[in-house]
């Protein structure tokens, strides 16, 4: 068995852009997650979707890596941004545009 603590941290590094959630992008399973996919959908960010449900190692063990209790999280080239809320008011306030720009992560939304 692989220790889920390595497997976040590969997914975590080899993507720029992961979403550890509930659910997947397609069918998130909680309003928070669908919140952040709607978010990176409406900027047309290439990014990785991880559902947290199919296992519980990774469940949990996403809350110890970032020392986060909360599901979603969203991780930009390996740093981890936050949460819906966090993730919503960057949104918002166009700073999250702004990381991705200066991540070199190409965003189809002009603000």
């Amino acid at each position: 068995m692989t220790d889920a603590r390595q497997v976040i941290d590969n997914e975590v590094k080899s993507n720029d852009v992961v979403l550890f959630m509930k659910g997947t992008p397609q069918f998130p399973m909680c309003g928070f997650s669908g919140q952040v996919v709607q978010i990176l959908n409406y900027l047309g960010v290439p990014y990785k979707g991880i559902n947290v449900l199919e296992d519980e190692g990774i469940r949990q063990g996403i809350k110890d890596y970032s020392n986060w209790p909360t599901i979603p999280q969203l991780y930009v080239k390996g740093e981890f941004i936050g949460g819906c809320d966090i993730t919503r008011e960057m949104f918002q306030a166009g700073e999250l545009q702004q990381l991705f720009a200066d991540k070199g992560i190409p965003v189809q939304q002009s603000a």
